[in-house]
């Protein structure tokens, strides 16, 4: 099958909506060492650098609660590393400032830590290994969780001043908690055109473009008595970057076949998903 999405397909921006701004850029800045690189009015930008993209967005709303664990949505999102050493980097940083992780892992593809932001928002901190290191079985990539290492990368840095996070961070992957697995294969595989990478798993599927592991997992991984909460903080959107114009006007052409809710947005066209979630798609 011919691939939907150009290889170079990648992810841009994630915006995310919090209760209290100055909170929230206390931590990104000065525990995940973010730059604020835009900031008016109730939301701010941060990036890697100043000349840097913009890696990820907050608005303020002061009515948003504090976001319960299994509830449809956000999940965690992915910032990828440049390499092992930034990994190590940012994690002895935020083990020195005493922040909590919820855990770590080795994933064959990657080495991977996980945190929540003060809001409860999931964040995946994580270095990919090398492409060549990848196992694929059946047409799926072998992703594990196994024990990780984390005094080895630690090791790397010991003693060492924290630069702030590494230049050419980025972000990697979403991870998102869906309703139906179902559902989530006909949005992001037949509209939007990921391949599917790895759908073994009876509860997750794993979806990327250009032979990447994976750029979005979505899971039914809920807390039913959370399935009420309401307004609680979460993602706003995310950015696609879809660097070939014939390629997004068939990701528009598919969703609106579908009878998929679309938008237009300043960064290009939003479509949400069956739970809500909206993805722009931009060049």
């Amino acid at each position: 099958m011919t691939a939907l999405l150009p290889e170079t397909t990648s992810l841009g921006r994630v915006h995310l909506v919090v209760p209290d701004l100055a909170r929230s850029i206390r931590f990104y800045r000065d525990y995940i060492g973010l730059e604020v690189v835009e900031q008016q009015g109730g939301t701010a930008g941060f990036a890697a650098r100043r000349d840097e993209a913009v890696l990820l967005r907050l608005r303020e709303d002061r009515t948003r609660s504090q976001r319960p664990e299994g509830v449809v949505g956000l999940y965690h999102f992915a910032m990828l590393l440049p390499s092992r050493r930034d990994l190590g980097s940012l994690l002895l940083h935020l083990f020195e400032q005493q922040w909590p992780f919820q855990g770590f892992a080795d994933h064959g593809v990657s080495e991977a830590a996980y945190l929540m932001d003060p809001d409860g928002n999931g964040i995946e901190l994580y270095a990919d290994k090398p492409r060549d290191e990848w196992q694929w079985s059946h047409g799926q990539i072998v992703m594990s969780t196994y024990a990780l290492n984390v005094n080895a990368l630690l090791r790397l840095v010991e003693d060492e001043a924290f630069p702030g996070i590494a230049s050419g961070a980025r972000i990697g992957h979403m991870h998102l908690h869906v309703s139906s697995i179902y559902a989530a294969r006909n949005f992001y595989h037949d509209v939007i055109g990921f391949d599917i990478t790895n759908a073994s798993y009876p509860s997750a599927a794993f979806f990327a473009a250009g032979g990447y592991h994976h750029h979005l997992g979505a899971n039914t991984w809920l807390r039913p008595e959370n399935a009420g909460v309401k307004n609680a903080a979460g993602l706003v959107d995310w950015l696609l970057h879809v660097p070939d114009a014939a390629a997004r006007d068939a990701i528009v052409r598919r969703a609106a076949a579908a009878g998929v809710p679309i938008s237009d947005e300043t960064e290009g066209p939003a479509l949400r998903d069956q739970d809500g979630n909206t993805l722009i798609i931009a060049p």
